[in-house]
């Protein structure tokens, strides 16, 4: 009969904040297990020593490398894979024998802990327990008595291992936040909230409930000072304060200063399908200049976060919305881009600006559409030149126009034997219109008749299939594909390069 494992939570390092139930647990163990780093004694063993029986067996789980360099032919990784396999093999022998496995945890054994990968090893073959623990920033922001949320404040959780740009950007789309992992990554960290606007109100705390806490604005640590156990606490309050004040005292928040109503201009700014490099000058330019952005989430999180910018993200099928609330700020004098993938007048957001834009309210705001490549030309691109001669686009959504129409204009183009880019082929929930829309074109072209597929063009994932008509798998296309339906006189090179000639005979379609 097999022993039992259980991970408890020690709490982030006051000794007072073990739970009773990890508290009497390591007291009935039979064998008490511990990480400790390299060279130092273990910080949970310390936390828990005045629990620790004197006849238990204690298993010392010294880490090979944590921070720096390894000779391990699997690298850093290789290493500490192979250390947790030792480590699992360990514990497997005191439970075959039939031992109470108990592992100690700092702060809580599921919260960036080393527990959890022991736990992964172990848990599918023997009976396994997690006793929670006191996770290490709620007993800093207990030290600050500092409130981190409030209401419908949104916390997130972000490693300081993140790469800056990122760091940055969550930490300007969130109300509170938590930063761990500080140590070397500290001063990218603190760049990263200054980008974010988040730098003021912004605090550091080292050792949270240990003897020697401290605490102080992030602005005043020194980046040489930072130990692994500190973190940083954003509250929430310092995101609205106007807001916070009025929570706590009943007042109404301070007048702030606006602008007067001078409409500024509203750019709408096609981002390209996705690489940096595909970024035209013109629309870098101007979003280094705008103070806010809008958009649909996956596009605005493309654009740098940086000090002074704020961000405004919806989701897919709110686009008359946000031209509304990006035609309301730039009405009050406020600099803002609306931005869209690939081209923004290609399906994108600059038509759902100039619609919202009817309304007489937005009369005196000027518009101006910023080009970017559009996903067709990407694609296109990759491919070759299959639009090199006479082509049409069409989206084969029918969220906003019926697919009686679509139909009758793909067998327009279809009998007008032109070169076709197709966006948004199909969705998880849309599958019928690919296969209704190969069904219909096959109807006026041979089976032979080149097909390309692109996805996700530009980014690490892309892939460029070349096939044809009657061969085109519909359940191989989703939302992240664009078509390219060649016309009866595109051509495929030996090597495989796709293209279309730009002459064509007299009376072709007679």
């Amino acid at each position: 009969m097999s022993g039992t494992f259980t991970i408890v939570g020690l709490g982030p390092g006051d000794p007072e904040l073990i739970t009773r139930k990890a508290a009497r647990l390591i007291g009935e163990a039979d064998v008490v297990a511990y990480h400790a780093g390299v060279r130092k004694s273990s910080h949970a063993r310390r936390i828990a020593a005045d629990l620790i029986p004197s006849e238990v067996i204690e298993e010392e789980l010294r880490y090979p490398v944590t921070t720096g360099t390894t000779d391990h032919p699997g690298g850093y990784v290789g290493a500490l894979t192979d250390f947790y396999e030792g480590s699992a093999a360990r514990m497997t022998a005191h439970l075959d024998a039939g031992r109470t496995v108990v592992l100690l945890a700092e702060g809580d054994p599921l919260f960036y802990g080393s527990a959890m990968y022991l736990h992964d090893r172990l848990s599918p073959d023997y009976p396994t327990d997690v006793v929670p623990g006191v996770p290490a920033y709620a007993a800093a922001t207990a030290a600050l008595g500092t409130p981190l949320v409030r209401q419908d404040d949104v916390l997130t959780v972000l490693a300081g291992t993140l790469p800056e740009p990122e760091l940055a950007r969550r930490l300007a789309d969130t109300d509170g936040a938590v930063i761990m992992k500080l140590g070397r990554t500290f001063p990218a960290v603190r760049r990263a909230l200054h980008a974010a606007g988040r730098l003021d109100g912004a605090w550091y705390v080292e050792r949270a409930s240990m003897p020697e806490q401290e605490w102080r604005p992030v602005v005043d640590v020194d980046p040489s000072t930072v130990p692994y156990f500190s973190l940083i606490v954003v509250p929430g309050d310092a995101a609205h304060p106007g807001e916070a004040r009025r929570m706590r005292t009943g007042a109404e928040p301070e007048a702030q200063t606006t602008r007067p109503e001078n409409a500024a201009e509203l750019l709408v700014i096609g981002l390209g399908p996705g690489p940096a490099e595909w970024l035209t000058p013109e629309a870098s330019t101007a979003l280094a200049e705008v103070e806010h952005v809008i958009g649909y989430a996956p596009y605005v999180n493309r654009v740098p976060q940086r000090p002074g910018l704020t961000r405004h993200s919806s989701g897919n099928t709110v686009e008359v919305d946000r031209a509304r609330q990006a035609l309301r700020l730039a009405r009050a004098g406020e600099r803002v881009a609306v931005v869209s993938g690939g081209d923004a007048g290609v399906f994108g957001m600059a038509a759902a600006v100039f619609e919202a834009a009817e309304d007489p309210e937005f009369a005196d705001v000027p518009i101006r559409v910023v080009p970017g490549v559009s996903a067709v030309q990407a694609v296109a691109a990759r491919a070759g030149a299959p639009i090199g001669a006479d082509f049409a686009v069409m989206s084969l959504s029918d969220r906003l126009k019926p697919w009686e129409v679509i139909a009758c204009r793909l067998r327009a183009v279809a009998e007008a034997d032109l070169v076709l880019g197709i966006y948004n082929p199909a969705s998880h929930s849309r599958r019928e219109q690919i296969v209704a829309a190969r069904d219909l074109l096959l109807e006026h072209r041979d089976p032979a008749t080149v097909v390309i597929v692109g996805r996700d063009i530009g980014r690490d994932e892309e892939s460029l299939t070349v096939t044809t008509l009657g061969d085109l798998d519909p359940e191989t296309i989703d939302m992240k594909c664009l078509l390219i339906v060649g016309a009866s006189s595109t051509r495929v090179t030996a090597s495989g390069r796709v293209w279309s000639p730009r002459s064509v005979p007299a009376g072709a379609l007679l």
